[in-house]
């Protein structure tokens, strides 16, 4: 079995958009206990180098559900090993003592101001696999170059420390801590800075019925809505508990749609429920689905729900600030992927809107550093369902999410307005956002690099396509390579990525359309968008509707 043998043990895991992220199995480009070990080494080899107050201030370590019964590999345990090598070395961890969504640690890594912390997850990613998520100590994922460093440091210590085996010691060391009460009483305490309308939510006669797609969201959820004032959610019973198997769905992403949300829509229906929400099985991500008037569900795209909660954050923030608060201090973000209907309303209504490469990693960064120029920032999203409403957490947040969601849902109920009708109300008034965003599955990076390639020399070498079937294409960039011939220079101005595929075209007629492959999965995906301006309606809304 020389092939397999050569797969499993010739390469090893890099950062992707998400961190570390594999197949839980042998071999050094898998997930398992010995390649958590030796990241987890290089971390510390890292960190030591880069704080000289590291064993004061400490390392926070969270894991979800998943698991795999065939090698005893689980995040409980990988969470557990991490927490090991960091403690054999006299390092204060701060370990939940249980699963918790993604968004707890980097709110934990802020809160307690550890140096850094490691979620250990694979979000919505099959049942196979699992992965390392790595935040610094600024409650952003790390970028660049903390991951190539991070990546160096690994491979200068692959071999087991002592004690880095001993997982013992999250039982028996007085360094190890457990932050779960004290990090959740937090987190719901911040998350009231981001609800309006407690009185009106306790009364509205909307229910909500929610999935956490058998992973982490359930019991984090219900204490959301209870901090909102509304009644629990009502659970989907068969996805409610965590299963690693994720039994009841083809694949646990909630960005599937219709074919997964299955379960709840059934559930909904029965209980006369117009609202569905979805959180992914790590809680950072949400779908919303509402049952429209003609009995059929409308699932909302990621983009789709970023103008509903673009429009929302800036109403909300417009009824309760001060009279003298300046709106140019104002920001919103969003991935260069997702649409531009943000863009789209900061126009209009005079606040800040800017763009980063894909990846939440991107905009947690920079939200810091906005935040630390005094800046205010109401909303964050990239259109893979992922969105940050507030800025308590610097990545995208489910359960924060799904509660604002629910009291924008109850807030339009006492107007008699649904929520795809208000979507309609913010295309009139800022202009229709048309998107498509899919993808092709593809598990041959050398296929995918020449399909790069031949794009780059497309008819003649370093040239791209000037036109893409009848329509003319206006402008090229490709960030891999750092060209952008819409620039002076010709040089992009979003930072170059060599690492992954990303190249962008800009039609004459308005269209935009990108094509790059993704982090985390094996897959080449596409996203294109019409933006028209609020006066051109008419044919927009027909297509809409």
């Amino acid at each position: 079995m020389n092939k397999e043998l050569r797969d499993r043990l010739c390469c090893r895991m890099t950062f992707g958009t998400a961190g570390l992220r594999s197949a839980m199995g042998a071999g050094f480009c898998y997930i398992n206990d010995l390649t958590v070990i030796q990241s987890t080494q290089g971390m510390y080899k890292y960190l030591e180098r880069c704080f000289s107050d590291f064993k004061q201030r400490g390392f926070v370590v969270g894991y979800d559900t998943r698991g795999q019964v065939t090698s005893s590999c689980s995040s409980q345990r990988l969470a557990k090993l991490t927490a090991a090598v960091l403690l054999a070395k006299d390092v204060p961890v701060y370990l939940f003592s249980r699963y918790v969504p993604t968004p707890f640690v980097p709110y934990a890594v802020q809160e307690l101001k550890a140096v850094a912390g490691v979620m250990i997850t694979a979000s919505h990613n099959r049942k196979e696999d699992n992965g390392y998520k790595v935040y610094w100590e600024t409650g952003a994922q790390i970028t660049s170059p903390h991951d190539k460093e991070i990546l160096k440091c690994i491979e200068e210590c692959v071999e087991p420390w002592n004690g880095s085996w001993n997982d013992n010691l999250v039982d028996t060391s007085p360094l190890k801590r457990d932050p779960l009460q004290d990090i959740c009483r937090r987190y719901m305490e911040d998350l009231k800075k981001i609800c309006f309308h407690r009185e009106l939510n306790s009364k509205t006669p909307l229910k909500f019925v929610h999935t956490s797609f058998h992973g982490v969201g359930h019991d984090y959820v219900q204490l959301a809505f209870q901090v909102f004032g509304f009644k629990p959610p009502i659970p989907v019973p068969e996805q409610k508990d965590p299963d690693p198997d994720f039994s009841t769905v083809k694949c646990p992403n909630p960005e599937e749609g219709e074919s997964v949300l299955e379960l709840s829509l059934r559930l909904a229906e029965k209980e006369n429920a117009r609202i569905v929400l979805a959180t992914d099985p790590d809680a950072d991500r949400l779908a919303v689905a509402e049952l429209q008037e003609n009995g059929h569900w409308k699932v909302f795209t990621g983009n789709e729900l970023a103008a509903l909660f673009g429009w929302w954050m800036f109403d909300c923030w417009k009824k309760n600030t001060s009279r003298n608060a300046d709106v140019k201090n104002v920001y919103m973000l969003a991935t260069t992927v997702s649409s531009k209907i943000l863009k789209a309303i900061a126009l209009k209504e005079g606040f800040h809107f800017e763009e980063t490469l894909p990846g939440f990693k991107w905009i947690g960064s920079r939200i810091k550093d906005l935040l630390e120029n005094g800046k205010e920032v109401l909303f964050a999203f990239e259109e893979s369902i992922g969105f940050l409403c507030g800025t308590s957490v610097l990545d995208k947040d489910g359960v924060s999410a799904a509660v604002v969601a629910a009291e924008m849902a109850a807030y339009l109920e006492t107007m008699n307005i649904t929520l795809k009708q208000q979507l309609i109300k913010v295309y009139e008034k800022y202009g229709y956002h048309i998107s498509k965003t899919s993808y092709f599955l593809c598990y041959d990076p050398t296929t995918i690099k020449s399909i790069f390639e031949r794009l780059r020399n497309f008819g003649s070498p370093k040239e791209y396509p000037k036109f893409c079937g009848t329509f003319a294409i206006l402008h090229v960039r490709d960030v891999t390579t750092g060209y952008d011939s819409s620039q002076p220079n010709k040089k992009s101005v979003l930072p170059v990525s060599k690492n992954s595929q990303m190249i962008t075209f800009t039609f004459q007629n308005g269209c935009v359309a990108t094509l790059r492959t993704s982090g985390t999965e094996p897959k080449i995906k596409y996203y294109a968008e019409m933006c028209a301006l609020p006066e051109s309606t008419r044919w927009h809304r027909k297509y809409f509707l």
